[in-house]
């Protein structure tokens, strides 16, 4: 069971940068829980707030409900209490809870809820989805606004009422208005997380709308140009975010843009290309091809941490 409330767990994630592991499998695509645990512990070494362990860059949608929770467990242990641990749970509201219990059980500081399962809903469905969630457990829950599961303002005030553990909002759509009229209405009675893939070409105008955190999925295989852009996107420094957006994420982009799925799949290149390779992606989802392998690496070589990131993984 987690240590920290969460209320405190939310004010932590909410003063740095936060990122989503990705979840190693070997050839037959089983858990590779050695190769995680050295990626965790690793990770850890970097200045991150938080991390999400089976979330969607950690391939949560391929993981059944049994394999959520052990995933969790794994990340817990090798953390160590070094930064917070919070897992992903989602699908239909029944599923939903039975992985958030399990998770909790594993001692997870925190749950992102991701939309439900292939179906849309009006708001009464989905606060009954979120609500059901939050009762279902004792640690702070971030609920994730993209796709099919998109809170209105009244509605996440209502949900912020009724469910003390409900402590964050994520954002996914990159609705300026919509995310303007939550934060008024909310204030700082909830962190706000940025959500959008990719989150650094949004970091500096969601920060003056008082999102002061967001997820990194390149933090996975480039902790230092992750780090560093996240600094400067604090310190408002203008050159150094163009600088990165124009030699490392947008040409990153460009890349994944390529195919369906590549956001996650790139992530794992990434890894591969450090020296941490992580096995596949899970079916439905594919893997880069070996010239844009080549691509991702000639990039990640023109970064001026990169020789710092190849060398911890050796």
């Amino acid at each position: 069971m987690s240590k920290m409330t969460p209320q405190e767990m939310a004010q932590k994630i909410g003063s740095g940068l936060l990122s989503f592991p990705v979840t190693p499998f070997k050839a037959d695509y089983s858990f590779d829980e050695a190769t995680y645990r050295a990626n965790m512990d690793w990770l850890c070494g970097y200045d991150v707030a938080g991390l999400f362990a089976a979330g969607g860059t950690g391939e949560f949608f391929s993981l059944t409900p049994t394999e959520v929770p052990q995933v969790v467990k794994v990340a817990v242990e090798e953390t160590k209490g070094r930064v917070p641990v919070l897992a992903g749970t989602g699908y239909g509201t029944a599923i939903a809870r039975e992985i958030a219990i399990g998770a909790e059980k594993a001692g997870a500081d925190g749950l992102l809820l991701l939309p439900p399962y292939l179906t849309h809903s009006e708001q009464e469905g989905l606060a009954a989805h979120v609500e059901a969630v939050c009762a279902a457990v004792k640690i702070g829950v971030i609920v994730y606004n993209r796709d099919n599961a998109i809170l209105q303002p009244d509605t996440v005030a209502r949900l912020a009422e009724r469910c003390p553990n409900l402590v964050g909002y994520k954002d996914g759509i990159g609705d300026i208005e919509l995310m303007t009229r939550v934060y008024t209405k909310l204030g700082d009675r909830l962190t706000y997380v940025g959500g959008l893939p990719t989150a650094e070409t949004f970091a500096l105008p969601y920060l003056d709308m008082g999102v002061t955190t967001y997820s990194s999925a390149v933090f996975n295989f480039v902790p230092e140009f992750a780090t560093n852009f996240y600094a400067a996107v604090r310190k408002r420094d203008h050159a150094t975010i163009h600088a990165g957006l124009k030699n490392f994420i947008l040409p990153l982009i460009a890349i994944r843009n390529r195919k369906k799925g590549y956001a996650v799949s790139i992530i794992k290149a990434g890894m591969k290309v450090i020296g941490r390779d992580s096995g596949p992606v899970r079916p439905p989802l594919t893997d880069l091809t070996e010239q844009e392998i080549a691509e991702l690496t000639a990039l990640v070589k023109n970064l001026p941490a990169a020789g710092s990131t190849q060398q911890a993984a050796e």
